[in-house]
């Protein structure tokens, strides 16, 4: 597994190093807006604890760790209107691992999206 980097954009946005546009927080995550959006809502959602993927956090994260971040995403798809159990159209929450899943910050985050039809998740080769 790739070694986490304390000097990655996220580490430094949660130490406070580098602004970022928040919309939520609880005691072991961060939600703020991207700042290249790819949707008409385009938010992360970081856990505040040094991950470097969905796998490493999933092994690794204490289980208040785990809810906390999870109850998170679940707060902002429902903020944000996007929630299905709000009346909301729904929402995508896709998050990307290694060199294959072309994982872009090596944190650990999920994007949730939305706000239109997102399309096809992927197109077959």
């Amino acid at each position: 597994m790739t070694a986490y980097d304390d000097q990655n954009i996220f580490a430094r946005i949660l130490r406070g190093e580098i602004p970022a546009d928040k919309v939520a927080e609880n005691d072991h995550a961060l939600a703020f807006r991207d700042i290249r959006p790819q949707a008409q809502v385009h938010l992360l959602v970081i856990p505040k604890g040094a991950y470097v993927s969905y796998d490493d956090f999933a092994a690794n994260a204490s289980d208040a760790e785990i809810v906390g971040f999870n109850r998170l995403v679940g707060q902002v798809a429902k903020d944000q209107g996007l929630s299905l159990a709000e009346g909301g159209k729904g929402f995508r929450a896709i998050t990307n691992a290694g060199e294959h899943g072309v994982q872009e910050v090596p944190h650990f985050h999920v994007h949730i999206m939305g706000g239109h039809n997102m399309g096809r998740m992927v197109s077959l080769l």
